[in-house]
């Protein structure tokens, strides 16, 4: 927990009271296709954000769509519990079709 003379409040820091939040930009260059991170920009609110986020990050009309999302609202997994999400499940027989045979229909299995 901070207290108030914590360098890491904003009451403490001048900076940190006058800078906007910083969101992560997301493109979609073609329909269809994924959204990619493209960058970070700093907006006052969610409006702001879509507009400096199209003109920095679509200034060549290469989008169709474009996604701000907080940064302080995202979740991660932590990378030091990469094994719990990533790591195939070789427990899990079920999830390898080693216990019955395809039919020769389907050969390109």
């Amino acid at each position: 927990m901070t207290t108030p003379s914590s360098p890491s409040t904003p009451a403490a820091d001048p900076a940190m009271a006058t800078e906007w939040p910083l969101w992560e930009v997301f493109v979609r260059s073609k329909a269809g296709l994924d959204h990619k991170h493209c960058g970070s920009l700093h907006a006052a609110d969610p409006r702001m954000a879509i507009q400096l986020a199209r003109d920095v990050y679509t200034r060549r009309q290469e989008g169709t769509s474009v996604w701000v999302v907080r940064s302080d609202q995202i979740v991660a997994s932590d990378p030091g519990e990469k094994s719990m999400y990533f790591d195939p499940a070789q427990d899990k027989v079920y999830r390898h079709p080693t216990f019955y045979v395809l039919p020769e229909s389907v050969d390109h299995m």
